[in-house]
């Protein structure tokens, strides 16, 4: 798959990519004929924000919120799954106070978090208690593992970004670091033990390792939405391991007929993405493409 030409059908500014696959293009042929019932499901970052090496700094693409307010009042509804604190994701993507994103909602940690446009309020369960205890307990795995690899502590600490989300996740970025895959690979067992011991499991991203409590992911968040919208065709864009479960989501509504299509925000750090989505874009850039295309498509004509 990842590969896609343009399509005909488009007669507004950037031409309507055509998925590589049937089923794909048959997901796109359903939003198309039927946009009201449609949702379309988006990863943060890495799909609407560029990746960057502080995760503090990464921003929405400036064209992103100008494509949904143009696409989403034609949609049944916009959603935002992230594993980011909701309330972070609309920060950092500008989506609060936005007219024509009255029905945009943002699933945050992975869908334990929820804030929705209409009442810009975020509703959330109590946190898990093992979250805090990993936060306290993180600092002494890290120095062992930079002592084991003959880094003193300041020194490899100083390699890697300790992502707080909140009191629902923690994450370990090691982009910064020389080799940031050879750190990533010589974290995981530790943090996985760690994880284990208070109840968290470790979600792996690119050049990332998260703790978060187990029992959500951006399939069983994208599911319990879309059974809850009574949606009809859906488009999901992600870039990174953790959305392969909302790949399977959309994946397992298409064996029951439901019509879906998969998009790949590209990356060459996931290839496994890649292969099973529909439609590979330009990251965030080809994403925002992708929405101003679909905008383009289901306009009204203009007159006069």
């Amino acid at each position: 798959m990842g590969h896609s030409h343009p399509s005909p059908r488009s007669t507004g500014g950037a031409p309507l990519p055509e998925p590589a696959t049937p089923a794909g293009r048959d997901g796109l042929a359903a939003l198309l004929a039927d946009p009201g019932r449609a949702v379309v499901a988006l990863d943060f970052d890495g799909t609407l924000a560029e990746i960057v090496p502080d995760p503090e700094q990464a921003r929405a693409h400036p064209g992103a919120v100008p494509a949904l307010v143009r696409l989403a009042p034609h949609l049944r509804s916009v959603v935002v799954i992230t594993g980011r604190p909701a309330e972070v994701a609309v920060r950092y993507g500008g989506f609060a106070g936005v007219p024509g994103l009255e029905r945009l909602v943002v699933l945050g940690h992975y869908g334990a978090e929820r804030w929705d446009a209409a009442t810009g309020a975020v509703t959330a369960p109590d946190p898990h208690p093992g979250v805090a205890a990993v936060r306290a307990e993180l600092p002494g795995v890290l120095a062992s593992v930079g002592a084991a690899r003959g880094v003193t502590e300041t020194g490899f600490a100083g390699q890697l970004h300790i992502e707080e989300k909140g009191d629902r996740a923690v994450a370990v970025h090691t982009r910064r670091a020389p080799d940031p895959q050879a750190v990533f690979e010589a974290l995981r067992e530790p943090l996985g033990r760690l994880a284990e011991r208070h109840g968290l499991i470790v979600e792996p991203g690119r050049l990332v390792l998260e703790l978060r409590p187990p029992g959500m992911d951006k399939g069983v968040a994208l599911n319990g939405y879309l059974a809850e919208s009574d949606a009809g065709p859906v488009l999901y864009a992600g870039d990174d391991l953790g959305d392969l479960a909302a790949l399977g989501a959309v994946e397992a509504r298409r064996a029951e007929g439901l019509p879906g299509l998969l998009v790949c925000s590209g990356s060459s750090e996931v290839a496994e993405l890649a292969a099973r989505a529909d439609l590979v874009v330009d990251g965030p850039k080809g994403v925002v493409g992708l929405l101003d295309a679909l905008a383009d498509e289901l306009a009204p004509p203009r007159t006069g």
